[in-house]
C-alpha cells in the first residue's frame, strides 16, 4: 500500500502543535490544519490525477457533485510533521486515488462481493421493472381497474332499486291491508314475497357474475403478481443480507487498536453512508499506520448541494448522525478540545429589560445566550427571569431567538397574557423585523424567500430546504446598506421556522450570502451578526398595539 503521508510545502516548524486534539463537532481550525487545507486546495485547482464536476466551471459535464474533504495532521514515527487528506465518499466513481487515503471497507474493488450482490440485485430489479412494464400485465391492470368501477356502480345501482322496490312492496302491502278481503290478502302476501325473492336471487345473481368477471380478471393478473412479489421478497432478503455483510466490514479502529463494526456502533441501523466520510477515513488511517493525529479540519469542495447549504471553501464539523458514534468511538482516550457546547456563554452577559408593566416584559436578549434552558446549560432566558421576579407565574416564554441571536423577546408574567400572546404569534399579527449583516454584496433592493425548512435528521440542528417534506417558510426583506463587501438586510418573516432566516440567505436558492459569524451556514467570527431589532403587538390588557425597537450593535 503506498504511503499517503504528506509533508507540508512550507515550513513549519516554528509553529506550536496543539496539546489537545481538534474537537470535530464544532471547531475553529487552527494554524498547521489551515495550511495544510490552502496546499489540499491548491491541489484540487491544478490536478490531472482524476476528472470530476464539481460544479466550479461551466467547461465540466455531467452530474453536478460537490464534495467533503478532509486533512488530518499528524506526526510519524520519525517525529515528522505532516499531514493526510480523505475525501467524503467516492470520488470521480472509485475509491483509489493517488491523494487521499482509501476508505474504511473497499466496496468498490474489482470483483468484490458487493459488486457482485449488487449485480445480481441490480438483474433482480429489472426483472421487476420488465414484469411491471409489460403490456399484458398493464392492460390487465387497466382492465381490472376498469371493470371493478363497473362492478361497483351496478352492484350500487342493484342496490338501489332492490331498496327501493321493497319500500314500494311495503306501501303496497300495507294499502292491500285496508282494501282487500282476508283470502284475498293472504294471496297477495305470497305474490309479495315471490317478488321479494325474485329480487334479492337478482341482486345475487349480479354479484356473482361480477364475481365471476373480475376473478377470472384477477387470476391473470396473479400470474404476473405472484412472479413480482417473490422477485420483491428475494430482493428484501438479499438486500439485508448485503447490508448485514457491508455492517460488519466496515471495522473502525482506534488508538488502541479497539476495533468496532457499524452494527455495534449503532442502535438502530446505521444511516446511509456512515463509515464515508472523510474523517473516519482518515483517523482510520492514521491508527493503522501508527500516525499520531494532531489536528483536523473538513472543508466543502464545490457547487452547493440542492439541499443542504455548503459554501465553497468553507470549513465544516463532523456529522451527528452519521460520524457521532463512529468518531466518539474512535477519538476514546485522546484528549480533545472542550465541547464548546459543554460551556455557558451567558455568563457575565446581563437581560436587558426595554419595558415592563404587571402582565408583560420586553427584553433586549445578548447573542450567545439561550432562551430556555438546553441540554447541557440551564441559565437562560427562563432562568434568569424566574429568578429575578419569583413571582410570576405561566410559561413565560412565548417566542424564542436562537441562541446566537440578539435582540427583542417578549416575556409573559401570567397565563392569560402568555395565551393572548402565542395566540399573536401562532395567528402572524405580530410585526417582527430582523437586522442582519451578509458576508457579501446582495444585487436586488428587495424580495420574497418562499423555501420550505426541515431538519437535518443526520446532523441536528442544520436545517435543510426539502420540498417533499419541509415546512412552509417564507421571508420578505431590503437592503438597508452596502459596505466592504458586506450588505445590512432588514428581514421581516412571515412564518417562524426554527433557523428560517439564517437558511433563507445562505441557501442558493434563496440570497446565496451567508450572515456574517453564522457558525452554521457561514463562517465563525466573534458572534453571529442577526438581530431581532423591532416587535410590535397587542397588549393583552389594553388592546392597543404597542411596540419596540433596539439597533443592533454591529
Amino acid at each position: 500500500m503506498p504511503s499517503y503521508f504528506q509533508h507540508f510545502n512550507s515550513p513549519v516548524d516554528e509553529i506550536k502543535l496543539p496539546t489537545k486534539f481538534t474537537f470535530p463537532f464544532y471547531y475553529e481550525p487552527n494554524q498547521l490544519s489551515k495550511i495544510a487545507v490552502k496546499e489540499l486546495q491548491n491541489y484540487l485547482k491544478t490536478q490531472n490525477d482524476f476528472e470530476h464536476n464539481f460544479g466550479l466551471s461551466t467547461s465540466n459535464k455531467g452530474l453536478v457533485i460537490g464534495k467533503m474533504f478532509g486533512v488530518l495532521v499528524i506526526e510519524n514515527s520519525k517525529k515528522e510533521i505532516g499531514y493526510i487528506a480523505a475525501v467524503s465518499g467516492k470520488l470521480a466513481e472509485t475509491n483509489t486515488h493517488k491523494k487521499f487515503v482509501p476508505p474504511v471497507f473497499d466496496m468498490l474493488t474489482k470483483d468484490s462481493y458487493f459488486l457482485k450482490e449488487e449485480r445480481l440485485l441490480n438483474n433482480i430489479n429489472q426483472q421487476i421493472t420488465a414484469l411491471e412494464n409489460d403490456i399484458n400485465f398493464l392492460e390487465l391492470k387497466e382492465t381490472y381497474q376498469r371493470e371493478t368501477a363497473k362492478a361497483k356502480t351496478d352492484i350500487e345501482e342493484k342496490k338501489i332499486a332492490l331498496k327501493k322496490s321493497k319500500k314500494e312492496r311495503s306501501l303496497r302491502r300495507i294499502k292491500a291491508q285496508t282494501e282487500l278481503l282476508q283470502e284475498e290478502y293472504a294471496s297477495f302476501q305470497k305474490k309479495l314475497s315471490k317478488e321479494s325473492l325474485e329480487a334479492k336471487y337478482f341482486f345475487n345473481n349480479v354479484n356473482r357474475f361480477w364475481e365471476h368477471t373480475l376473478k377470472s380478471i384477477k387470476d391473470e393478473l396473479s400470474i404476473f403478481t405472484n412472479k413480482i412479489d417473490v422477485l420483491k421478497e428475494k430482493r428484501k432478503t438479499k438486500s439485508a443480507s448485503l447490508q448485514a455483510y457491508l455492517f460488519n466490514q466496515y471495522q473502525f479502529f482506534n488508538s488502541k487498536k479497539e476495533a468496532k463494526n457499524l452494527s455495534e456502533l449503532f442502535k438502530e441501523n446505521p444511516p446511509a453512508g456512515a463509515g464515508e466520510c472523510a474523517a473516519p477515513k482518515l483517523l482510520q488511517y492514521a491508527f493503522l499506520h501508527d500516525l499520531k493525529p494532531i489536528a483536523m479540519a473538513e472543508f466543502w469542495w464545490g457547487k452547493s448541494p440542492n439541499t443542504e447549504i455548503r459554501k465553497h471553501k468553507y470549513f465544516y464539523p463532523a456529522c451527528q448522525g452519521k460520524c457521532k458514534p463512529i468518531l466518539t468511538h474512535m477519538l476514546s482516550g485522546i484528549e480533545m478540545d472542550t465541547n464548546p457546547m459543554l460551556k455557558n456563554p451567558a455568563i457575565g452577559k446581563e437581560l436587558e429589560i426595554i419595558f415592563e408593566d404587571e402582565d408583560l416584559l420586553v427584553i433586549n436578549k445578548p447573542a450567545e445566550f439561550l432562551s430556555v434552558p438546553g441540554i447541557h446549560i440551564q441559565d437562560s432566558v427562563y432562568t434568569r427571569i424566574k429568578q429575578q421576579f419569583p413571582s410570576i407565574t405561566g410559561p413565560i416564554i412565548v417566542h424564542r431567538l436562537d441562541m446566537s441571536t440578539s435582540g427583542l423577546m417578549v416575556l409573559a408574567k401570567n397565563k392569560h397574557t402568555h395565551k393572548s400572546l402565542q395566540s399573536q404569534f401562532i395567528n402572524r399579527t405580530v410585526t417582527k423585523k430582523y437586522v442582519a449583516l451578509l458576508d457579501g454584496n446582495i444585487k436586488e433592493n428587495s424580495g420574497e424567500i418562499k423555501l420550505p425548512i426541515r431538519v437535518d435528521l443526520n446532523d441536528r440542528p442544520r436545517q435543510l430546504v426539502c420540498f417533499e417534506h419541509g415546512k412552509n417558510a417564507k421571508t420578505k426583506w431590503e437592503v438597508s446598506e452596502r459596505k466592504n463587501n458586506t450588505t445590512r438586510i432588514n428581514l421581516f418573516p412571515i412564518t417562524g421556522r426554527t433557523h428560517q432566516l439564517r437558511v433563507h440567505v445562505s441557501h442558493s436558492l434563496g440570497l446565496n450570502t451567508p450572515i456574517i459569524g453564522d457558525d452554521l451556514y457561514g463562517k465563525k467570527t466573534n458572534r453571529l451578526h442577526l438581530h431581532a431589532a423591532f416587535l410590535e403587538f397587542t397588549h393583552p390588557s389594553t388592546k392597543e398595539k404597542i411596540s419596540f425597537h433596539k439597533k443592533a450593535e454591529f
